[in-house]
């Protein structure tokens, strides 16, 4: 049974890893990937990824992404998501500190967000609009 709009939001808000899609180019499959990503529902989606990454490079050249997220219990649920790249910018501490708590026990937040900051390279934030939304929730199989 397809979601309501308010369910499939308030799902997206979840904390659920995401599988990235993006279109790789001709004769390749799209590039799939899991990664973190923020949402409050009615807003936009943003995503962190290096600035050299491949994901960049092909979210660049495509202008739109696609998520998908899904669970197994208490019930069978997925919420599949896809639009245009609207804003990209240079992630700041901040984001990346609001990514990784929504996604990490608090005691390991700082320990993660200093390795990453120092590792990692340059991150950017690449902003979607959703625009085309497929849902389900199977019930309990």
């Amino acid at each position: 049974m397809a979601l309501t709009r308010e369910e499939r939001e308030q799902f997206l808000a979840e904390p659920h890893i995401a599988a990235l899609a993006v279109d790789a180019g001709p004769g390749r499959a799209p590039l799939t990937v899991p990664i973190w990503y923020q949402y409050e529902p009615g807003g936009d989606i943003w995503i962190m990824t290096g600035l050299d990454s491949r994901k960049n490079e092909l979210i660049s050249a495509a202008g739109r992404f696609s998520l998908m997220v899904d669970r197994l219990e208490p019930t069978i649920r997925y919420v599949s998501v896809e639009g245009p790249v609207v804003d990209t910018a240079p992630a700041t501490l901040d984001q990346l500190r609001e990514l990784s708590a929504r996604y990490l026990p608090a005691d390991k937040v700082d320990g993660y967000v200093d390795f990453s900051w120092k590792n990692h390279g340059e991150q950017l934030v690449l902003r979607m609009r959703p625009e085309r939304w497929v849902s389900s929730d199977l019930g309990q199989v």
